[in-house]
């Protein structure tokens, strides 16, 4: 899915260019369009990037490290560092998607797209995903510590 959001958001930025500079065209939806697909795109794609393993990381030095280690650092970063960084995104922004969804949230800018808060539902079911890859990662790293590797 995030794959054909990514070619869907070229496509939009392809249009939106050329009616910028052929016909002098732009409007605030295409603007809104293009981050909204970016941030679905990076919402939904981290949990997929993560489980993939190929996640931005200092591979300098993991790359060097043995299976038993990198077990190690996946176990303690994501314990430690990424699952409570997704419990608070996720329930932060509960009450903030909650909020936009009571009052029909729409674009504050003139010719803006409507339904702002459906884009905004996607941040905690993106971090609920990134959380449950998470919590993947870890049942693998357990795995490997005790089957030593």
């Amino acid at each position: 899915m995030v794959s054909w959001l990514t070619l869907l958001l070229v496509f939009v930025i392809v249009i939106d260019v050329a009616f910028r500079y052929l016909f002098n065209v732009t409007s605030a939806a295409s603007f809104e369009l293009e981050w909204h697909l970016f941030a679905v795109i990076f919402l939904l794609g981290a949990a997929y990037t993560l489980q993939q393993d190929k996640h931005v990381r200092v591979d300098v030095f993991y790359n060097r490290f043995s299976e038993k280690s990198k077990a190690w650092i996946n176990l303690v970063g994501t314990t430690l560092l990424l699952l409570p960084f997704c419990a608070v995104a996720f329930w932060e922004s509960l009450s903030f998607v909650e909020y936009s969804f009571a009052v029909r949230e729409t674009s504050p800018d003139p010719g803006g797209l409507p339904a702002r808060y459906l884009i905004k539902a996607a941040i905690p079911v993106g971090f609920l995903l990134l959380g449950l890859q998470g919590i993947n990662l870890i049942l693998q790293s357990i795995t490997k510590l005790l089957n030593r590797v």
